[in-house]
């Protein structure tokens, strides 16, 4: 073995050893949180009990909000590990990975050298680590997609048909597993770039009958099969959740138009100190190549339009999205993956970094880590001990110093290695300390697990007046559907008081509002949970 090719094993090894600890480390050290993983989480449990691998369903009623990848990869999990709430995550965990595994390699054919700082760049921002350790389906639309814009920049560079045919078979792959959004982004970016380079062919040279042949190939047959067994999933599935979802704020997710600016800032942390320069030269470069066009052979030479594509890439899901009016976080994780690449190619350029960069930086990881430790206290809505206070300030102090020192002294090329010591910290902490606090305030399981202390697990469950990510939480935990009292609440979720006894989860104190709402049936206090704010009622049976 050559070697050239033991530094690859190595530089491999390390890639694989960031990406277990950033991703996988403590997957399961709180529960599932939010109303989306463990609402995901349930549907792929039914999808196996019921060996249907087609039709998506919530508590027996079809579920047509988002394609089948993420259920598909969830069941799969389930198989191998059983049916675990940490379990789910490993699909989002996998395809991250695999992504920071393509950036590496993609950096090693046009930027050989910096291939295992764009890997660490990768493998630590915060917009990875999250969406990497989250049931959704945002990280399986992103790697595919990213790694097809990879491919068409490498069919751009190379010519090689091959890499073109991946790019569509990547983006159909995205297209399972959030729909339109994948082609869409994909006609964009490579439409700006064709406007950037003033060269039209570019576009119309992207377009392949087979590439498009293999792309419905991938697509078609599960879209179909859905279509046939449940025919109203084209209305509710393509016009409600995707034409309505973007022009409408029919899901009351509205958000102001800036709103993805600060989101896109804190998925590039740690590194967005180095962001947004790479963002303002690879602009100017997109910009002075529409003006004019660039001398071919002096481009090539150095840039080749990789910084100028990547600008695209990052700017258009941003925009895109920012034009919809329903918002939520994860829609622009598609534009992390091209940010991470033009951070780590201006890196890749820089043979020194100037001292306001590098104090900002040094700065920036000492907050992310006193950031870290503040986190549970702030969850919880409690000040932090004073002993706990001064270990904060000395950490973060300790911290600044030694990157800023390092930094300083090595230069950029310890960079990677020196910011990865207070991410690594930031993530121990939170799924080792601080994970019972998170767990308690965020995740519907510790809710499950006091109430299990009072009553039997097969004891039907409803919600009064509480957040709907309780009832969505306890419909996977409890594995059975989970009522409220209201009208209005959670979608997909029974509604009215049921007949039988039962328990109901409401806000701390409400024993006189639940028994109003169920007239003359007993209702008794059988405990609480505070660090939620809710109580359990025993409603007695309809008389």
């Amino acid at each position: 073995m050559t070697d050239r090719n033991k530094l690859l094993l190595l530089q491999l090894g390390l890639v694989l050893g960031v990406c277990y600890f950033f991703f996988f480390f403590g997957l399961g050290a709180f529960g599932l949180v939010g109303a989306d993983e463990p609402r995901y989480a349930q549907i792929a449990r039914e999808m196996l009990n019921h060996h249907d691998w087609i039709v998506p369903t919530l508590n027996g009623h079809a579920w047509l909000e988002k394609p089948v990848l993420l259920y598909w990869k969830v069941i799969t999990s389930y198989m191998f590990f059983g049916v675990e709430d940490w379990a789910a995550r490993v699909p989002a965990a996998a395809h991250a990975t695999a992504l920071v595994v393509a950036i590496f390699f993609f950096m090693r054919r046009f930027r050989f050298t910096s291939e295992l700082d764009a890997a660490m760049i990768a493998a630590s921002s915060a917009g990875m680590i999250g969406f990497a350790r989250g049931a959704s389906t945002d990280m399986l639309l992103t790697a595919p997609f990213a790694m097809a814009m990879m491919c068409w920049w490498a069919w751009n560079q190379s010519a090689k048909r091959l890499w073109l045919l991946a790019f569509y078979v990547l983006l159909g792959f995205g297209a399972l597993a959030k729909g339109p959004v994948s082609p869409a982004l994909a006609i964009l970016v490579v439409a700006g770039y064709a406007v950037v380079r003033r060269d039209g062919k570019l576009f119309l040279r992207s377009i392949s009958i087979t590439g498009l042949l293999l792309f419905f190939v991938v697509v078609l047959p599960w879209y179909l099969a859905l279509e046939h067994r449940v025919p109203e999933f084209f209305r509710v599935f393509f016009l409600q959740h995707n034409l309505e979802r973007f022009g409408s704020n029919l899901y009351q997710h509205s958000q102001p138009f800036w709103y993805y600016i600060p989101v896109f800032l804190l998925c590039m942390v740690p590194w967005v100190i180095f962001t947004l320069p790479a963002l303002v030269e690879a602009g100017r470069s997109a910009l002075s190549g529409m003006r004019a066009k660039a001398d071919p052979s002096a481009e090539s030479a150095q840039d080749a339009g990789l910084s100028s594509f990547l600008f695209v890439w990052t700017v258009i899901p941003v925009v895109f999205f920012s034009i919809s009016r329903s918002k939520l976080p994860g829609y622009i994780l598609p534009a992390v993956p091209a940010a991470v690449l033009l951070t780590a190619e201006y890196l890749h350029r820089s043979a020194a970094l100037s001292r306001l960069k590098v104090s900002l930086h040094a700065l920036l990881c000492a907050l992310l880590l006193v950031g870290a430790l503040m986190a549970p206290f702030a969850m919880v809505k409690v000040p932090p001990p004073s002993w706990l206070g001064f270990l904060m300030a000395v950490s973060g102090g300790v911290i600044a110093f030694m990157v800023l020192v390092m930094v300083r002294r090595e230069g950029v090329r310890v960079l990677h290695f020196v910011t990865l010591v207070p991410a690594i910290l930031a993530i121990a902490y939170l799924v080792r300390p601080a994970a019972p606090i998170i767990d308690k305030v965020q995740s519907a399981r510790a809710v499950q697990e006091e109430l299990s202390r009072h009553v039997a697990n097969d004891l039907p469950v409803a919600t009064f007046n509480v957040k709907r990510e309780i009832a969505y939480g306890l419909n996977f935990y409890r594995n059975q559907p989970i009522p409220h009292y209201e009208q209005e609440g959670p979608r997909d979720l029974p509604t009215g008081i049921p007949g039988g006894q039962h328990v109901v989860i409401s806000k701390l104190g409400s024993l006189e509002a639940v028994q109003a709402v169920v007239g003359q049936r007993t209702v008794t206090s059988i405990g609480n949970f505070p660090p939620r704010q809710i109580e359990f009622f025993l409603v007695g049976p309809a008389k």
